[in-house]
């Protein structure tokens, strides 16, 4: 299990872009679920997929397009989206982008 990290810390400047890549470091792991930031160079991005967890992805440098179960979203520096469970998603490679995505883990009997 990682543990968080213990002094204030700009996520951003931990993953830096590489080219042709997407860079990714896990900064906690938990029972819970995961945060784990990412740095996808030009024209990088992930094909569709599920998680069987919610999501939220919190846009830290530039912008990306991200698809969600049939419809684009622009979510820009600064802004989040949720990814609902199960539902189909991807994310559109285009410019340079950094994001933090924190995946939920569903704890059995908790609603």
């Amino acid at each position: 299990m990682s543990h968080p990290i213990s002094s204030a810390t700009r996520l951003a400047e931990l993953v830096e872009y590489q080219h042709a890549s997407v860079v990714s470091r896990v900064v906690l792991r938990s029972p819970g679920g995961t945060m784990t930031v990412f740095a996808f160079a030009g024209g990088q991005g992930l094909s569709e997929h599920t998680n069987p967890n919610d999501a939220v992805v919190q846009v830290l440098d530039g912008e990306v397009r991200i698809q969600v179960g049939g419809t684009e979203h622009l979510v820009r520096q600064g802004e989040w989206l949720h990814l609902p469970p199960s539902v189909p998603h991807a994310l559109l490679g285009g410019a340079p982008f950094k994001m933090l995505l924190t995946l939920l883990k569903q704890t059995p009997g908790v609603e």
